[in-house]
């Protein structure tokens, strides 16, 4: 057996996420549980598998697709835009990475290569060996083909290409399983075609896609006669380009990006009937341009969540389908920020909306004026409404303490009535998550003392299979130490080396936070914590702390960065190491930081603004030029840099005149970004670079070629990128190797 060095394995592995079981759907019936997983923990590839219950048996697991065989053994090859919508969800693995099934899980859809194939799930598919692929065919369909979905009965199945948004029948009620005559779908056509060449119908755009959770731009009806469908127009929004230094013979490649302060791209709606009908969705967009939510179900009209440009205010619409008008079902307002929560909208199967919003303290689950949890709770999302309950997950609220630092748990909670206490469905500390359907519950549960994630199927409480598991085991084990640092009780994990013993002498520091919104980095789980044990490992004391600004503890908590990035998340940084110092042997003198995105902007920062206390800096992909970053994101926090102009200056790293706010003495920097980042543009660290330089302050470059926001996919690559920061680390900081 050859010797994978940790840096080799973690990113052949892809963070040991290969092998995972992953995106379940549950037939209503309880008898399957559809799913993706790859071969085994170093295979990109993801397969599509459904897990038989039989009443009468064993549960029984079967192949359904295998890229391989129903491309005939060709290479995947991804059109534009399905490698930005797997940018956008940070997907890095090849295959089957996705699907869309019918109500009754009969039917599947999922696209290769940009091109369309559909699955039979139900047990007429039966078992298979290995080298032919009865279950699945491919239908004829002008692509490249993206994010295709079955409607709702299993007879059609709708697809963006080429700007449109188009349907073709799978040839009977049951779906895939009547032959239509020929490879494709039967009566295939455009629903909704581009009006113009910077128009699209059916896509999410780049904001809705990268900040408010949205990969969506068509919803079924659930009775499966019509589409609502989002026209994207994305001539307003300024072009920028990126190049391949690597390759000067390769054109630029434009993108258009809403910059902050600038015009996003236009979002409108549109019913279409399959009949050829259209109807047109009105709402005040002048005053909610934003689309961030699509609810359509047969408990009632379909929901829209739209939201003010500076996010302020948002309202709940319901959609009359015959004239296309809507109604306010509820609106919010907030004198910081509105939050997105995933799983809402949605409405109970009595046609009740329910919503996650601020309240006592906590994020709290409300259904109409009703509220149905407490303090003891902070909502992180829902999962599943029945007529009984909803499924939720939700972390400890403040009012709990902090006796469960880095947790998530899976609840239900009643809806029926008030004064029922939720009930907790995953047991043991950790971070949980679940699907449920069809009387099954698909629990997903990660701790602190074992690796990996492990996936139960639950009939009420009782356990009646477990999906398995391919992810290779680390080479080395995570030992955090779960506290609550300080006077504002910061979720902070501590890790050592694995050979330390007490008695031993102070250690230099390594922070590896990412310390912004949205970024929760302090689990309750082992894997999380890997890389920062492999740095632990070279000789440092490594400190994640999720300061103010982090999700998780409360809304104060998350809204406590508004006007003030740079403020309070160094603050908390520095607040962290030195109440660790307190407990734990710590060299002071010795002090780096390092981080990715925020997590580089926050290091930079650092080493910028607290020479103090922070010794070297690793600035990965940093936002250096905050009004460079996106509309969505940044005027959530920061406002409108054209209404606030000295708001992003005192906030950013670089402004107009070089450095901004930075102290003596110089830090040494290693600045590291991809050069085909779409997201943080490697802009950023060159305007750093620059401002560094003209300064005279140290720093190092390392430009990846051909490598995104996701950091480097090749191996050796991804291996010598940590191997270089611990080399820079050890000559920033003076420390000598251990080993």
């Amino acid at each position: 057996m050859t010797y994978l060095s940790f840096p080799r394995q973690h990113a052949r592995t892809q963070r040991f996420t290969l092998g995972a079981p992953r995106a379940f759907a549950v037939a209503p019936g309880g008898d399957r549980v559809a799913f993706v997983r790859a071969r085994s923990g170093t295979e990109r590839e993801h397969l599509l598998w459904v897990l038989d219950l039989l009443a009468d048996g064993d549960p029984v697991e079967r192949l359904v697709a295998d890229p391989a065989e129903v491309l005939g053994g060709a290479d995947e090859e991804l059109p534009a835009a399905e490698r930005a919508r797997r940018e956008r969800s940070r997907e890095g693995s090849a295959g089957v990475v996705a699907f869309a099934v019918d109500d009754a899980v009969e039917v599947a859809a999922f696209a290769l290569s940009g091109r369309l194939f559909v699955a039979e799930l139900g047990a007429g598919a039966g078992s298979r060996e290995p080298g032919s692929s009865p279950a699945v065919r491919e239908l004829a369909a002008p692509g490249p083909v993206v994010d295709p979905r079955p409607s709702p009965d299993g007879r059609w199945v709708a697809y963006a290409a080429g700007g449109a948004l188009r349907v073709a029948g799978l040839g009977g009620a049951a779906g895939v399983g009547t032959d239509t005559g020929g490879a494709g779908g039967a009566g295939d056509r455009a629903l909704a075609e581009p009006d113009g060449a910077s128009v699209t119908w059916g896509l999410a755009e780049f904001v809705a896609a990268e900040e408010m959770g949205r990969a969506r731009g068509f919803w079924w009806a659930p009775d499966s006669s019509a589409l609502l469908v989002a026209r994207v127009d994305e001539t307003p929004v300024q072009r920028w380009w990126i190049s391949q230094p690597a390759y000067p013979d390769r054109a630029p490649v434009e993108v258009p990006y809403p910059q902050a302060g600038t015009d996003n791209a236009e979002v409108t709606l549109a019913l279409f009937g399959l009949d050829g009908s259209r109807t047109d969705v009105v709402w005040d967009r002048d005053r909610y341009p934003y689309l961030a939510a699509v609810h359509w179900s047969a408990s009632g009209p379909a929901l829209l969540l739209v939201q003010s440009r500076n996010q302020r205010s948002q309202a709940y619409l319901a959609v009359d389908p015959r004239t296309g008008a809507t109604g306010i079902v509820a609106v919010e307002e907030d004198p910081t920020w509105l939050d997105l929560f995933p799983g809402v909208p949605v409405r109970t199967p009595a046609g009740e909306p329910a919503t996650i919003g601020d309240e006592s303290g906590a994020r709290a689950l409300k259904v109409g004026e009703r509220t149905l949890t407490g303090p003891e709770l902070h909502l992180r999302a829902v999962l599943d409404v029945s007529a009984e309950d909803f499924l939720v997950a939700a972390s400890a609220g403040e009012a709990a303490g902090d006796q469960e630092i880095g947790e998530v748990h899976v609840y239900r909670v009643d809806h029926r009535g008030a004064g029922t206490a939720p009930v907790r469905i995953s047991t043991e500390p950790g971070v949980h998550t679940a699907v449920r359907g069809g009387g099954l519950t698909v629990l997903t549960s990660s701790a602190l003392d074992r690796p990996g994630a492990r996936t139960r199927v639950l009939r009420g409480e009782t356990e009646v299979a477990r999906i398995a598991s391919y992810t290779e085991t680390p080479s080395l084990t995570a030992r955090p130490r779960l506290v609550a640092a300080g006077p504002l009780r910061i979720p902070t994990a501590v890790l050592l080396p694995s050979d330390w013993r007490e008695g031993d002498g102070p250690l230099p520091v390594l922070l590896d936070p990412y310390g912004g919104p949205h970024g929760q980095r302090v689990y309750a789980a082992h894997n999380p914590h890997l890389v920062s044990q492999w740095f632990a490992d070279q000789g440092f004391a490594v400190i994640v702390a999720d300061g103010r600004g982090t999700p998780g503890r409360s809304p104060q908590w998350e809204k406590s960065i508004a006007g003030d990035f740079a403020g309070v998340s160094l603050a908390d940084q520095v607040a962290a190491l030195h109440a660790v110092a307190e407990t734990y042997p710590l060299d002071l003198g010795r002090v780096a930081i390092r981080g990715w995105s925020y997590g580089g902007y926050l290091a930079g920062l650092a080493a910028l603004r607290r020479p103090d206390v922070f010794h070297a800096a690793v600035v990965g992909a940093p936002v250096t030029d905050l009004r460079l970053y996106d509309t969505h994101y940044m005027e959530r926090y920061l406002g409108d840099p054209r209404e606030r102009p000295a708001v992003y200056e005192a906030n950013s790293l670089v402004g107009e005149h070089g450095l901004v706010q930075a102290a003596e003495p110089a830090r040494p920097m290693m600045v590291i970004h991809g050069l085909a980042d779409d997201n943080v543009l490697v802009a950023h660290s060159l305007r750093l670079s620059t401002a560094l330089l003209a300064a005279g302050r140290p720093h190092e470059v390392l430009p990846l070629s051909g490598v995104t926001h996701m950091t480097a996919p090749q191996e050796q690559v991804a291996e010598n990128l940590l191997l270089l920061q611990v080399d820079f680390l050890k000559r920033a900081l003076g420390s000598r190797p251990r080993g």
